[in-house]
């Protein structure tokens, strides 16, 4: 658990990362809504009967880094678990 911590407070944009796979359509998805911010897709193993993921476009490592112009995309991505 602590490898998984460190690699997440050092974690960087620009990486690749399966969900800029799945943005490009590089991996396949279920995907049930997109827009220009974001895309949701359900997940390919739920541990729960509705168990899906939203994901931003742009890539934000960590909810404390967001900046003042993620506030946008922030309050999207809530909006989009209602649907």
């Amino acid at each position: 658990m602590a490898d998984e911590v460190a690699q997440a407070q050092s974690a960087q944009p620009g990486g690749d990362t399966i969900f800029g796979k799945i943005i490009r359509k590089e991996i396949p998805a279920n995907i049930f809504y997109e827009d220009d911010q974001c895309i949701a897709f359900h997940d390919v193993a739920p541990q729960a009967p509705t168990h899906f993921l939203v994901v931003p476009r742009k890539p934000i490592t960590q909810i404390s880094k967001a900046e003042d112009a993620d506030k946008e995309v922030s309050i999207k991505l809530i909006l989009v678990t209602k649907c």
